[in-house]
């Protein structure tokens, strides 16, 4: 449920026993429309995201070729999408193959709690991309806003650790997308709403995870 107007003080004050849901909406249409909306989306990218998302896949092949590593990090969704990407490549995602080095830096919860409650949130990544990060690794920078401060700080971590960086946002990039040097690779979502956004990042990532497979293995 989303709350605006009179519902805000009611949804943050309240029970959920007290709420009065409305079962007699149409929720099979507003389902339907979930899908076009999220389908036309998908296809609306596919052309502007076709090419960063190439580069961006080849520049992870000759990290990972080169024996370096891929940190990815982002909050909310975009953590669990972080953790998606590192667990797909440090598993596998559709072929049989070695696993590759790659680690999301939103897991280890003493890490993340301590440099929080000692600094600042926003340095819980740029403090492990700093301690973690070398020339020639890659951070993977997921945020759906592209304002998200510790995702940030992360980028000058990585830059100062002279790693390159994929940029995954939407929202027409935020402050991130000022932040990203000529060796870094954007891709931006052409869309504003949260969800949208959230759902085309997940296929952009296993279309990465797929090339970077396709780039290592080949294709039978």
């Amino acid at each position: 449920m989303i709350c605006t107007g009179s519902l805000r003080s009611l949804c943050n004050n309240s029970p959920v026993t007290q709420l009065q849901p409305d079962f007699g909406m149409d929720l099979k249409s507003r389902i339907n429309e979930h899908f076009t909306d999220s389908a036309h989306l998908k296809l609306q990218a596919m052309a502007l995201l076709a090419d960063p998302l190439t580069r961006a896949s080849e520049r992870m092949a000759q990290c990972l070729m080169n024996e370096g590593k891929i940190l990815s990090c982002g909050n909310g969704g975009s953590a669990a999408d972080a953790q998606h990407f590192a667990a797909e490549l440090l598993n596998r995602f559709e072929m049989e193959r070695p696993p590759l080095a790659a680690m999301a830096l939103s897991t280890d919860t003493s890490t993340l709690t301590s440099i929080a409650n000692d600094y600042s949130y926003n340095d819980v990544f740029s403090k492990q991309v700093r301690a973690l990060g070398k020339s020639g690794d890659l951070l993977l920078a997921i945020s759906t806003s592209g304002n998200s401060p510790n995702v940030m700080e992360a980028i000058h971590a990585a830059h100062d650790r002279h790693m390159g960086v994929i940029a995954l946002t939407g929202k027409k990039g935020g402050k991130m997308a000022g932040m990203l040097g000529p060796n870094d690779v954007h891709i931006c979502v052409p869309a504003d709403r949260t969800a949208r956004i959230q759902e085309v990042h997940l296929l952009c990532l296993h279309c990465m995870c797929d090339a970077i497979d396709c780039l290592l293995l080949g294709v039978e």
